[in-house]
């Protein structure tokens, strides 16, 4: 008699009040596939829904600009600023339902890496290290952004509250406010890009204030949506970079996302195994400190495809659900391959370079097809 085992990230799940068929998720990544406006185009919706139709329980937007003063991070960004882009994305989410799958809005403020965008804005008026990005459009050294002052931190906050009714009118499941890798909020977070000397800088708790507040007003515009924030310590410009405090900072940066509204955690690892980033210094994980301090769902980010990482990830007490990158990419059908019992394949660098656009992945396809 042969017995098969179901994989842990197979099994249903629930999400803030959104019920998951399994623990799959696709990661939100940048493809700068949109319009010259922002607008999704029906090439983005055949992409988005493919992974839907792989078994993917849930698919996360990239990282979409919530407002038309300073946040697009790159040009062919798509938005969340517009009645024009609500309508795109609305095509978007309804291809993903159609195919059973959930989708999340990820909404991200560029700040001082905005590499699109005239305007670059920060907590300070420091130069980001490190230098624009070639797949996206960039080339070159960041500029200094100009320090933002309260009144256009308040108009930002509102930005996003108004930009998570948009993704509510766009058929968008949740959102997730991206407070991680580099971008505005998470400029705010870490100590060497904020200098301020107002409550937004100094301490972790303050630093943390602006992410707090953008996630508090988010889940009171949209309540009947899921509200999450995704964190991380490392960033597309500074891989090296950890929170000063190790576990303190962690526990205060976890607790205050909670008590802000927050429904659940996603913890980016930016392209590096999730063990490299989540291992904390006396041996646990910062994925595992998440549960432990929140009580909430926590998502792990970081070679998910591994199925042996995965299974220890969900069994081990370290998240609740995984999100899927390069991976997804090279598997849009994972969750079907992995429940057949199906060898992956294999990751191609080719697939996002020299540029990251969907385009470019079609290509890729069609050329080892010919």
């Amino acid at each position: 008699m042969t017995t098969t085992v179901e994989h842990p990230a197979l099994t249903p799940a629930t999400l803030g009040g959104l019920a998951l068929r399994n623990r799959y998720a696709v990661a939100p990544m940048s493809r700068v596939s949109a319009r010259p406006d922002g607008t999704p185009t029906g090439e983005m919706a055949d992409y988005y829904a493919e992974f839907a139709r792989g078994g993917f329980g849930l698919v996360f937007s990239e990282g979409t600009y919530p407002d038309s003063a300073a946040s697009q991070g790159y040009l062919n960004q798509p938005g969340l600023a517009r009645d024009e882009h609500v309508a795109g994305w609305r095509v978007v989410t309804a291809g993903v339902r159609a195919a059973g799958g959930r989708m999340i809005a990820q909404l991200m403020h560029a700040g001082a890496i905005a590499q699109g965008h005239p305007n670059t804005v920060g907590p300070s008026a420091i130069q980001p290290r490190g230098e624009k990005m070639r797949a996206y459009g960039g080339s070159g050294p960041w500029p200094v952004p100009r320090e933002l002052t309260t009144a256009e931190i308040d108009d930002i906050v509102d930005g996003f509250a108004a930009a998570a009714v948009r993704a509510r009118q766009a058929g968008f499941d949740g959102v997730e406010v991206h407070a991680a890798n580099g971008y505005l909020l998470d400029q705010f977070l870490t100590d060497y890009t904020n200098q301020r000397t107002d409550s937004y800088g100094g301490p972790v708790a303050n630093r943390i204030r602006l992410t707090s507040r953008v996630v508090t007003a988010v889940a009171e515009a949209v309540p009947e949506l899921v509200t999450g924030v995704r964190l991380s310590q490392t960033k597309v410009n500074d891989f090296t970079y950890r929170w000063p405090g190790g576990r303190a900072d962690a526990e205060v940066i976890f607790a205050a996302v909670a008590e802000a509204g927050a429904q659940y955690l996603h913890i980016a690892s930016e392209g590096r195994n999730w063990l490299e980033t989540a291992k904390l210094a006396d041996g646990g994980t910062i994925t595992a400190l998440a549960r432990q301090v929140t009580g909430l769902p926590v998502i792990a980010n970081g070679g998910m495809h591994d199925l042996a990482q995965a299974h220890e990830v969900l069994t081990g007490g370290h998240a609740d659900l995984l999100s899927i990158g390069h991976g997804a990419l090279a598997n849009p059908d994972l969750p079907a391959r992995v429940a057949a019992a199906e060898p992956l394949a294999e990751f191609d660098r080719a697939m996002v370079s020299p540029t990251v656009t969907v385009a470019n992945a079609r290509r890729w396809r069609e050329s080892r097809q010919a």
